[in-house]
Formats: C-alpha cells, structure tokens, sequence
C-alpha cells in the first residue's frame, strides 16, 4: 500500500520521526525504499549532484519530469516528493498548476515550492485543485543570489517571527508538511510545535518531525566541504544499503541530527 500524505501526518502526529532522503532514478528509489524510508524527495538538486551545476537554477521542469517518472518506476510504496525548479511556479497559480500537473502525472504524489506568504495563493490554488503541498522555509536555495548566498535563516528577531507567520499562513492554505532549511534549532522548534502539519528538517536541530538530506551528501560522494548538517552515514558502513539503514535508524531514535548539525 502506497504511503499517503496522511500516513506521513498521522506518523508524525503519533510521534514518530519521518526519514527522508532525495532520489533521482529507480535503482536507488528501489534501495532506499526497501531500507524503510518514509519519502523520497526528487529534489532540484540533481542539478548540482548529477549535472555539476553550481546551483539549482538552471534545472528544468523536463529534467524534474524526467526524474521523478525514474523514481517512481522504482519506489512502488514509497511518497514521492517532487520539486517545482525555478522558473515554473512563481509567475502564477495557473503556470504551478500546469507545471505540478506534469510532475503529479510522472508519478509524484505531492509537489514542494519555496516561498512564504508570496506563495500562499499559490498554495492554495494547487490544494483546492487536488495537488498536495510541500512548502519550503528558511534557507531558500533557488533564491541564492537574493540572499547572497547559502546563510542560515531567521537567525533575527523579524525575521524568525515573519517566518512562524509565512509557515502558520501556508498551512492555513493547505500545504501537507513544511522543509524547513538552515534555521537556528530553536525556530525549527517553535515552528513544529505552532503547526499541526510535519515540519522536514535540514540543518534545523532535532525537535523537527523529520529529517532529509541530499543522498549523495550522506553517502560522502559529494565534492567539497559538506555543509554542516550534513553526516556521512558511509563511515562505518559497509555498503550503500547499511548506510541508509543507519540514517533511518539514526533519524527515528532522535540520533541525528546531533548537536554538531544544528546552528
């Protein structure tokens, strides 16, 4: 039986952590299914893991398309999150809508879209139309160069109050769950417990509903200096499947993320 947007609600609402991790095609979707993730998210990050960009901007909704149909032919239980890229959803409702219909058509079972209030129309205009949502706060990475770079968030009074208010207002339009990236652990916190919804955490502390990491980043195989929520669950493994196995297991105790992972 195929995990539902519910079933992550009812997981979360029971106390129970949710793993998640990003897939990109059906061998590694298949994997990470049968080591009990709870979803898999086809995240735009692809252009910076498989396409070597330097960030997520210049990915497609094609590639998104193409990727999260891969995923889908191997993860036949699994919730699939897709990622709406930059470029297709902010215009209006009406472009989010025909863009999330292509992905939800691929296989997708929710799509995710970065944004506060701006993206509360949006919101709701996807959820009233039978697309669920998956809202994402704090470090917005299609956003980069608006922010000047990869910083954590709401790290000021203002602003950790204007994002509570983006992340209450998001939930009243209907998103299902809300990612939560590279906020102070305190925030992450006070959001989780402010909304009935899961809160997906990304460097922000432990007390979210759940956890993602990019799937090369906690594999190790990802160039350069990792960020600082993220930990290689490879070091001690001995294979890819033990390591992801790891990282549920580490996810559902409280394990991780650990103090060292949180700002």
């Amino acid at each position: 039986m195929t995990t539902s947007l519910l079933t992550l609600q009812q997981r979360a609402s029971a106390g129970e952590k949710l793993a998640v991790l990003t897939a990109y095609d059906a061998s590694f979707a298949a994997l990470l299914e049968s080591c009990g993730i709870d979803a898999l998210l086809v995240g735009d990050s692809l252009g910076m893991v498989l396409q070597g960009q330097r960030s997520t901007l210049p990915v497609r909704l094609a590639d998104m398309v193409y990727h999260t149909a891969s995923v889908a032919r191997g993860a036949t239980n699994s919730f699939i999150i897709a990622d709406l890229p930059f470029g297709s959803y902010q215009a209006s409702p009406a472009q989010a809508f025909e863009a999330a219909a292509q992905l939800m058509a691929a296989g997708a079972h929710c799509v995710k879209l970065e944004g506060g209030a701006v993206m509360v129309d949006t919101v709701a205009f996807l959820s009233v139309r039978g697309i669920p949502v998956c809202a994402h706060l704090g470090l917005l990475p299609q956003s980069v160069n608006t922010l000047g770079g990869y910083k954590v968030q709401g790290k000021s009074e203002p602003a950790a109050r204007q994002l509570l208010a983006d992340a209450l207002a998001l939930q009243q339009a209907g998103a299902g769950m809300v990612v939560l990236e590279a906020i102070p652990t305190a925030l992450a916190a006070e959001v989780t417990l402010a909304l009935h919804i899961p809160t997906i955490g990304i460097g922000a502390g432990a007390d979210c509903s759940g956890q993602v990491l990019v799937l090369h980043d906690m594999l190790g195989v990802t160039a350069g200096k990792p960020p600082r929520f993220v930990r290689n669950f490879m070091m001690g493994a001995d294979s890819v499947q033990a390591a992801v196995s790891a990282y549920v297991k580490a996810v559902k105790s409280g394990e991780f993320p650990a103090p060292e992972h949180c700002f």
